[in-house]
């Protein structure tokens, strides 16, 4: 349910693995696709029209549109194939037994934020002050955020919080810092996605280092990201529906972690920022951009 063209190697990778199974778009199995494009007051019409077509499953994209599906319904199957700290956001009772009819997989990982940060360090030597962004009215982000901020304690960094609601925050948030940042970690969120062509434009012509969470973002002029393979957990999720398809209850099947994630380098950025990215960095990068 976010933009289509963000979901589109998710996408294929589920269908690809469904067909796998033996569920064939359009022989053994319809698909009803909605997409909210980055709008997500959108996603509570997409959610209440999936419970009026009576779907077998709904399969969602993103923390939000869980949240709108399970906020629709208690009775439809729902699958997230990627929602971040499904547990704290009360999504599911437990990873381990789900219980009600919601089950998925969790993009989060507990040391990503740390991770992030210390990469940055590996490109910014004198790394000191971080600047986050955010979309405040994102619950995921704000708890990301917060584990932003445990993690750049333990590395001796200050953040400074750049807090947006709709695109035009953008640029004001950008403008406060005046050169008080080192850096730019930039949080995942449908707003921010639909923005990211911006966001980099501007953190690039104020010469910020970006961090990201997903290689579209470094596609899009970001400096670097690092984050769950999107595809490989899409994949997952299919075998998931592939369960509930055949009779096993969400509830009783157990929401799986990530095991797979991308180091995203963009070298002409880099270039352009004046940046020497270290050679074993490059070495780690599983997709260098050029």
């Amino acid at each position: 349910m976010l933009t289509q063209s963000a979901m589109s190697a998710r996408t294929a990778a589920f269908v690809e693995r469904l067909r796998e199974l033996g569920w064939i778009e359009g022989r053994s199995v319809a698909m009803e696709y909605r997409w909210a494009e980055g709008r997500s007051e959108r996603m509570a019409d997409i959610a209440s029209e999936f419970v009026r077509l009576k779907v077998a499953v709904i399969v969602t994209g993103g923390t939000a549109a869980v949240v709108a599906a399970k906020q629709a319904t208690s009775a439809i199957p729902i699958v997230f194939g990627a929602a971040g700290d499904p547990v704290r956001l009360g999504l599911v009772a437990s990873l381990a037994q789900p219980g009600g009819n919601v089950t998925g997989l969790s993009s989060q990982s507990a040391d990503l934020p740390g991770k992030r940060l210390d990469l940055l360090r590996g490109v910014v030597p004198d790394l000191r002050r971080v600047a986050v962004m955010t979309n405040i009215g994102s619950p995921i982000g704000v708890l990301e955020v917060d584990e932003v901020q445990a993690a750049a304690r333990t590395l001796g960094l200050e953040i400074v919080r750049l807090e947006i609601r709709r695109p035009d925050d953008i640029g004001p948030a950008l403008e406060s810092l005046k050169g008080g940042a080192d850096a730019l970690y930039v949080v995942t969120d449908p707003l921010v996605n639909s923005n990211r062509i911006r966001i980099n434009t501007l953190a690039n012509t104020a010469r910020l280092p970006t961090m990201h969470g997903e290689r579209a973002y470094v596609e899009a002029g970001g400096l670097m990201s690092y984050g769950t393979n999107y595809p490989h957990l899409f994949r997952r999720a299919a075998e998931q529906v592939d369960k509930i398809l055949r009779g096993a209850k969400p509830g009783d099947i157990p929401v799986e972690q990530p095991t797979k994630f991308d180091l995203v380098i963009n070298l002409t950025t880099a270039k352009a920022l004046g940046i020497t990215v270290p050679l074993a960095l490059l070495a780690s990068a599983d997709e260098v951009i050029e």
